[in-house]
């Protein structure tokens, strides 16, 4: 069996695939699983005392998955956990944590952020806006199937 990919498609699945791999390369230069180098920049994005669940959210990974590194980085004094309302329980940084995010996770940030800027602000906005119109279509079609 056989499908033949629309030329943008499989462009579209490239350029992903591209993405991707360049950030598994990161992680692995930086000397970090991929689990962990998201959920380290996952926490600058949401913030100290986020839970588990918007982190697996925000990165799109399994719970199960996103606990394991975290344990992780626990186990390597990078997080601890505090309690939260009921049963949950918020992330935190640990002093060794926060060297190792200023060391290795805001150097990406600020790469990502240059490569911003050396587009244009329309360059920018259009990309946004077609990533947003893509991302919002296939979400429908999937809710739809």
């Amino acid at each position: 069996m056989k499908y033949e990919q629309g030329k943008y498609l499989k462009e579209f699945n490239r350029f992903y695939r591209e993405l991707d791999q360049i950030y598994h390369e990161l992680a692995v230069r930086l000397g970090m699983s991929d689990s962990a180098f998201v959920i380290l920049y996952a926490i600058m994005e949401l913030g100290e005392g986020c839970l588990q669940k918007d982190i697996a959210a925000w990165c799109s990974l399994s719970r199960q998955t996103v606990n394991s590194s975290i344990q992780n980085l626990k186990a390597q004094g990078c997080l601890f956990l505090d309690s939260g309302k009921g049963r949950e329980k918020e992330i935190f940084l640990t002093e060794e944590g926060k060297r190792l995010v200023k060391e290795k996770i805001f150097p990406v940030m600020e790469m990502e952020q240059s490569v911003f800027e050396e587009m244009s602000p329309r360059e920018c906005r259009e990309m946004l806006k077609l990533m947003g119109k893509y991302v919002g279509k296939l979400r429908k079609k999937a809710e739809e199937c």
